[in-house]
């Protein structure tokens, strides 16, 4: 049976009862390690079927219709645009004498990318809103060649992670050669002008090319000037299958450094010396065990980031000739911060994340620290990059507070100054951020910081996001968020949570919150929302859990297991389905985080009690639930989302709305509109603010 649109209910209360869409059921079944579990919304992981396309219209008909009635929603979006509508700049980059930077004039749906010749105009380089009708088209990435004079450009149609790559001479941007076709996951490595390195995958097997399992990456070289089939494969394929495999050239462009994979953490790392003649692609380290990376070489000299032996980090050095473990020397030792190394300007930079808060130092090549770069306050500083003659490069500094600002760094002397101060109409002195250590289920300290308006009664009536991430070794460091500004100016509260499983506290921080240590992750997310409530910042009738990705899993593992302690759930492009995640698109390489149903009994037993798909129970009252998904997202395929709706809205037992917003043209999140991203924000605080009874004030 095909589903059919019901109407949503809504009064001016947000307790009405809901009706939606019918979501046919099947008989599936699969057995793992003597245990049958059922799938009945499978058929929701066919994103190229009619019935499926009718689903989501059907459930996209209800979420709108719900969301139009809320009174002020269009009051939210306003204010979002106002906020919103100021110059956007990027961190300026040089090359071939021009200086290249990104603009939003305002709200501009896509950042358009301007050059300047010292002394000159600005002019329009490339402008992503023009490639296509509806700015749902982005630019995925920019890579120049080493004189500047031609640039190889990507650009992801709908948000999918496949990309396409376009030549240019820069001089008069004209094109060519014939335009690249199904790259996805590849930087661009240009050797001389004549050609570049990218990586791709075949095309998938089984299933569409959003959501069909891409196993093997392969590096190849494009010489400009020949048809993309001609490209020479240099590694990968069936003689060295790896999941992920990226390259890079060393600034002077004698070295070729490949990474290899198989996971989203280790690498192996490999090298060729483009000078010798035939030279061969000679290992430096060939397991995965750990994280390695050569960020920089003088001659024969290459210095490599790894944390072998160093769980937060370090540097070490080793001639090229003989470039294995063993000959390695240590520059910059392992400290108690993590490391996070860049090179500009003939110079070392050591950005550290100190209780995810940034410390940047600058070294010279032979390991003496030489400046403590002084940053505007605490915060997050990023972008210590440039070529080798530079004399200074640009950083951005920001915090929850701070808005993202760009200094200029003169490397000789290590003074700062403003470059590009933000447009946004926000003044830091009326608002505070506090960092907090609470302890979780174990007795763990985790950081936190919450933010709000100076003057807040802790009265337990603050509506509280409550936001965190715990994976991938990711780091949660502060940036300012304009969309936040909306919530904090009704008095609400944001908080973020340093999770285990994430980078905050290096190696061991992630692995404590990975596979059959995942639970923890959970754990410290409660605990959380725990010390808010303890603390008077909200009480369990405001506060509302949020976050993306595997932080959408988060969201819904959390939600699954104390339902009692969130109003709200913004669980946006999660993992939901944790038996089958593996079967889609890259997501196989997630397994060293998550492991797989078809590991062991015991992983398999792991992942189907947190599972949110699979933990939902019916007759529990789960919160008021807006969940997010993208029609191209091909990195978190939607059908998680799919799956999670169906059952949630199945087994719902309060009153509390379970909705599901599915953008179309849209994917994971990157290059996503500007239209399209106010109004995924003024959904969510208009559905925040209503299902917790706030009155919003304009």
């Amino acid at each position: 049976m095909l589903p059919f649109v019901a109407e949503a209910q809504l009064s001016n209360t947000p307790k009405t009862p809901m009706i939606y869409p019918e979501t046919k059921k099947e008989n599936v079944k699969d057995t793992y390690f003597g245990t049958t579990v059922t799938d009945p919304y499978r058929w929701l992981e066919d994103d190229r079927s009619e019935e499926t396309k009718l689903w989501v219209e059907a459930q996209n008909a209800v979420t709108k219709e719900y969301l139009a009635k809320i009174p002020y929603r269009n009051d939210i979006k306003e204010r979002l645009k106002k906020l919103l509508n100021y110059e956007k700049y990027s961190q300026p980059f040089k090359e071939g004498g021009y200086t290249y930077y990104y603009k939003n004039t305002g709200l501009q749906n896509q950042s358009v990318l301007y050059r300047q010749k010292e002394g000159g105009e600005p002019e329009v380089f490339l402008d992503p809103n023009t490639f296509s009708k509806d700015a749902t088209s982005s630019l995925a990435g920019v890579n120049f060649s080493k004189d500047g004079s031609m640039v190889a450009y990507q650009v992801s149609d709908g948000g999918s992670d496949w990309t396409k790559v376009i030549v240019l001479k820069a001089s008069d941007k004209s094109v060519v050669g014939e335009t690249l076709t199904d790259v996805k996951f590849s930087g661009i490595a240009w050797q001389g002008n004549n050609g570049f390195y990218y990586s791709s995958y075949d095309k998938p097997a089984e299933g569409s090319q959003l959501s069909g399992l891409t196993q093997y990456h392969k590096l190849f070289f494009h010489q400009l000037g020949t048809a993309q089939k001609e490209d020479q494969l240099i590694f990968g394929g069936d003689k060295t299958p790896r999941r992920y495999i990226g390259a890079g050239l060393t600034e002077d462009e004698r070295y070729l450094i490949i990474s290899a994979a198989n996971s989203t953490s280790g690498n192996e790392l490999y090298l060729k010396d483009l000078k010798a003649k035939d030279g061969a692609i000679v290992p430096v380290v060939a397991n995965f065990d750990k994280n390695h990376n050569i960020i920089d070489n003088i001659g024969t000299k290459l210095f490599i980031y790894t944390n072998l032996n160093a769980p937060n980090g370090r540097v070490v050095t080793v001639d090229a000739a003989n470039p294995g473990v063993e000959n390695w020397k240590e520059l910059i030792k392992e400290t108690e911060n993590v490391l996070s190394p860049s090179t500009g300007g003939g110079k070392l930079f050591a950005n550290y994340i100190k209780d995810a808060v940034s410390m940047v130092l600058q070294y010279d090549m032979n390991g003496k620290m030489e400046h403590e770069i002084k940053l505007p306050g605490i915060g997050t500083a990023g972008g210590f990059g440039s070529k080798k003659e530079d004399k200074e490069l640009y950083y951005t500094f920001t915090s929850y507070v701070y808005p993202s600002t760009i200094f200029k760094y003169a490397i000789a002397n290590g003074k700062s100054e403003v470059y590009k101060k933000s447009g946004v109409d926000f003044d830091p002195s009326n608002y505070e951020s506090k960092q907090v250590f609470y302890p979780s289920k174990d007795g763990t300290k985790v950081p936190m910081i919450i933010t709000y308006k100076k003057g807040i009664v802790l009265n337990g009536k603050n509506p509280t996001v409550l936001y965190g991430y715990g994976g991938f070794n990711v780091s949660l460091t502060p940036a300012f968020s304009t969309a936040n500004i909306v919530l904090m100016e009704q008095g609400g509260v944001y908080a973020v949570a340093n999770l285990r499983g994430g980078g905050e506290y290096g190696e061991k921080w992630h692995l404590a919150g990975t596979k059959l240590q995942k639970q923890n992750v959970f754990d410290d997310f409660i605990a959380a929302g725990e010390f808010l409530i303890a603390s008077k910042y909200t009480s369990k009738d405001y506060l509302a859990s949020m976050g993306g990705s595997n932080g959408g899993l988060l969201v819904g593992a959390t939600m699954v297991q104390r339902p009692d302690l969130f109003k709200v759930a913004f669980p946006a492009v999660g993992v939901m389905d944790m038996l089958r995640y593996h079967k889609f698109t890259a997501g196989a390489g997630w397994n060293y985080d998550y492991g797989t149903a078809e590991d062991s009994k015991e992983m398999f037993e792991y992942l189907y009690k947190y599972s949110p798909v699979h933990a939902l129970k019916p007759g529990v009252k789960y919160p008021a639930t807006l969940i997010t998904t993208a029609d191209h997202d091909d990195r978190v395929v939607p059908a998680h989302s799919f799956k999670f709706a169906a059952a949630l809205q199945r087994d719902q037992a309060g009153d509390a709305p379970v909705l599901i917003s599915i953008q179309t043209n849209a994917g994971h999140g990157a290059g996503k509109p500007t239209d399209k991203a106010i109004e995924e924000i003024a959904d969510r605080w208009a559905f925040l603010f209503y299902n917790m009874g706030v009155n919003y004030k304009k």
